[in-house]
């Protein structure tokens, strides 16, 4: 999970997934903390992936 400044607008972003808008509603500028509180909300039931390293078929 990623470090979270605002509650509030992580809050937002998980409101937003639930009312089933897309990610594209997310209201703040790219690149600022909002926008990536905002995000962490809306993505908070999903997998986190890691992309650091190959996937093996295990």
């Amino acid at each position: 999970m990623a470090m979270v400044v605002s509650k509030s607008v992580m809050e937002e972003g998980r409101a937003a997934k639930q009312a089933g808008q897309p990610d594209s509603a997310n209201p703040y500028p790219a690149g600022s903390q909002n926008s990536a509180d905002w995000l962490e909300g809306y993505t908070f039931d999903e997998v986190e992936q890691n992309v650091d390293r190959a996937e093996t078929d295990d």
